[in-house]
């Protein structure tokens, strides 16, 4: 069974709803077992369980221009995984929300595509066109991020943000990571 990890941090709730997404869809691909694994709580079964993985798909709520500072502990801490190659060629992507609608999430997307770089790993992107209705909060890709999930979220609950078409194009990523990990194992 290919094996897809959702590593992220969320700080109030409206990224741990992509990751969610993130999760439904790659688990909604046969042959495939995805996981959740909250990188400010992560423990030797969650690093056992990031070794193990098939691919691993990064999230953090973009802060201040760049990923939050619990992520970045979490990839400072995967120096070790590094320096022994654990994550070299699994299947890897990411995602961020911010409140802004830019809210410079590529910076965010960057990091993590960088760290991905780093351990060697093989970077997914989105593969989705953009919206045809740019900012329509049901439309798919709405926020034209082709690198990952871009998503937005207003400033109240995350029962209520970040907007159904965010949480669709979250889902649709996780399909296509589940897909490409399934394909590459073989």
């Amino acid at each position: 069974m290919t094996s897809v990890v959702i590593a992220y941090h969320s700080g109030y709730g409206h990224t741990k709803k992509i990751a969610d997404a993130v999760h439904a869809g790659a688990a909604s691909v046969a042959g495939v077992a995805a996981k959740l694994l909250d990188v400010s709580k992560i423990d030797d079964a969650g690093w056992a369980d990031l070794a193990a993985a098939d691919a691993i798909v990064f999230g953090a709520p973009t802060y201040m221009g760049g990923v939050s500072a619990p992520f970045k502990t979490f990839a400072d801490a995967s120096a070790k995984a590094w320096f022994s190659g654990q994550w070299k060629d699994k299947v890897a992507g990411g995602f961020t929300c911010s409140m802004s609608m830019s809210g410079d999430k590529y910076s965010s997307l960057m990091y993590m595509t960088t760290l991905a770089m780093q351990h060697g790993m093989i970077w997914v992107g989105t593969g989705t066109m953009p919206a045809q209705q740019p900012g329509a909060p049901d439309a798919i890709n709405r926020l034209g991020g082709w690198i990952g999930v871009m998503a937005q979220a207003d400033n109240v609950p995350p029962e209520q943000s970040p907007p159904q078409g965010d949480v669709d194009s979250a889902h649709g990523y996780g399909q296509r990571i589940a897909e490409k990990a399934r394909a590459l194992r073989g």
